[in-house]
């Protein structure tokens, strides 16, 4: 364990085979929900793509981890998977028992307001069980029970060396990611409580969703051309001020010719 971590409290697991089981029916999300689940698994797109890692991100997938209860499992609100496995999209769960399905090493949960002990207390036994390397609870709206201080608007849970489960983080943040080697802050946006991911506990280079990427990309193209034409423009205008200067000289030296003719002409008649 690095001597800088700083280990809040551990989860005790205790297998609930009854309480733990897993239904395939979709429990219905509330707008705001969705809507950052959406936010987290974009977020980690752009990570992928900027860094080239092979890796399954996505939505309440299925993961179940003992062969002998099968239908025991969780489904996190957003996952990160590496590497993926073999059926990649087709992948309907991930049967930790079959070859090439590991565990997430990412999971995210949102919490609910309808079930915010769930998320709070049951979560961290079921990914401590199943093997997640680092669990995000996510509580944007303060939902959860007052237990252990909270409620956390930020909770990070982490697989240490010992290959204990262990709760590193509870609070506002910023909060250290160590699997994606950034920090996590709570925002708040118009639309209510939110986070972003950068570089630095002191929020420099915020991580952006390839959407978000894509209109930076075409906003920064759009500066870069108004910047050019303004370029050409002021050029424009310069090459048109050096022309009528030269016009003006030219015209002024034409005169000048014209004078002095017309005095070499009066001084040639007055002395014939």
């Amino acid at each position: 364990m690095p001597p800088s971590l700083r280990v809040i409290r551990r989860s005790e697991v205790v297998p609930d085979p009854e309480r733990w089981v897993l239904t395939e029916e979709t429990v219905p999300e509330s707008s705001p929900h969705d809507l950052l689940s959406e936010r987290i698994r974009d977020l980690l797109l752009g990570w992928a793509a900027r860094s080239q890692r092979v890796v399954k991100i996505g939505r309440n997938l299925a993961v179940r981890w003992d062969r002998q209860h099968p239908r025991l499992g969780v489904d996190p609100d957003v996952y990160l998977v590496e590497p993926p496995p073999p059926e990649g999209d087709a992948v309907r769960s991930l049967k930790l028992w079959k070859k090439g399905h590991a565990a997430p090493r990412l999971a995210v949960e949102i919490v609910s307001a309808q079930h915010p002990t769930k998320d709070y207390v049951v979560a961290p036994q079921k990914y401590a069980a199943c093997g997640v390397e680092e669990l995000w609870i996510l509580d944007p709206s303060l939902e959860g029970p007052r237990a252990h201080g909270g409620p956390f608007r930020i909770q990070i849970w982490r697989r240490l060396s010992d290959a204990s489960f262990a709760q590193v983080h509870a609070g506002e943040g910023p909060a250290r990611s160590e699997f994606l080697q950034a920090w996590l802050h709570a925002v708040q946006t118009p639309a209510g409580g939110s986070f972003d991911i950068s570089t630095s506990a002191a929020g420099a280079e915020r991580w952006l969703t390839p959407e978000e990427a894509e209109r930076a990309a075409k906003e920064a193209a759009h500066r870069e051309s108004a910047r050019a034409q303004r370029k050409a423009e002021a050029a424009q205008r310069e090459a048109e001020a050096a022309q009528r200067e030269a016009e003006a000289e030219r015209a002024a030296r034409e005169a000048a010719e014209r004078r002095v003719r017309e005095l070499e002409a009066l001084l040639a008649r007055a002395r014939s």
